[in-house]
């Protein structure tokens, strides 16, 4: 059986996460615990060099990065999973590689640096979040998630049409990382709040929220932090993000 190394805290272990479950691809969940720096030990470096989650490992094939183990999924389960999630048609599915490939250092950088600073920074550097690097922060999500409405959603139900697709998938874990650590980044956007819903009817409510328990309930974060041995490994790339 696939064996996927998850930890739910991460958006893309969720968007990976959830695909598998909502299209019915069997797996085995191996929990990769990021708040106790699990990533970095030796034995899931064996598993992979980069010490990132997830991790795919498909009998003694080893896959890492988000987007690659989800289209290596449906392309193995092709026969199983529905077209619209990856689309045969080349120009849908250019639309899906589209906003793939934006949003690595737009929607999900700029969510998870306002996660970071809103859930992380205080607990690893030991002091409030400067005020003008969290304005900055989310002025740079909220022009992210103006060009998800104008540029990629449009006036259409989702990112590529009708039905749901991996662009969406990857699209609401990062939006929801935020939502997390306490910013309702939904409100004042009805469309987005509609999509959302859109979304969560489309893999299943119950799904959705299995998916983001955890991260739901990142106020319990700090408590886990403060006994993990690698708090002190993680000041100086703090100090490096967010100098």
């Amino acid at each position: 059986m696939m064996e996927l190394y998850l930890d739910l805290h991460s958006q893309p272990c969720r968007s990976v996460f959830m695909f598998a479950k909502a299209v019915g691809i069997p797996f085995e969940f191996k929990l990769v615990d990021l708040t106790s720096g699990q990533q970095y030990g030796e034995e899931f470096g064996k598993i992979s060099i980069l010490k990132k989650v997830p991790v795919m490992k498909d009998g003694s094939f080893i896959l890492a990065e988000s987007v690659a183990i989800l289209k290596y999924m449906v392309q193995k389960h092709s026969s199983s999973v529905a077209d619209h999630w990856y689309p045969a048609d080349l120009q849908q599915r250019a639309r899906v590689n589209e906003y793939l490939c934006w949003q690595h250092v737009n929607l999900r950088a700029h969510g998870s640096k306002v996660f970071l600073l809103r859930a992380m920074f205080p607990v690893i550097m030991d002091m409030e979040v400067p005020k003008e690097k969290m304005d900055a922060a989310v002025e740079d999500l909220n022009q992210s998630l103006n060009l998800l409405e104008e540029k990629f959603l449009q006036s259409k139900p989702f990112i590529i049409g009708d039905k749901i697709s991996l662009a969406d998938l990857v699209a609401i874990v990062e939006i929801m990382q935020p939502v997390g650590a306490g910013l309702d980044v939904f409100e004042g956007r009805p469309k987005l709040t509609a999509w959302r819903e859109r979304v969560k009817k489309a893999v299943g409510e119950k799904l959705f929220d299995e998916a983001h328990d955890v991260v739901m309930k990142v106020s319990s974060l700090p408590e886990r932090m403060q006994n993990s041995k690698h708090l002190e490994m993680l000041k100086p790339r703090f100090r490096k993000l967010f100098s």
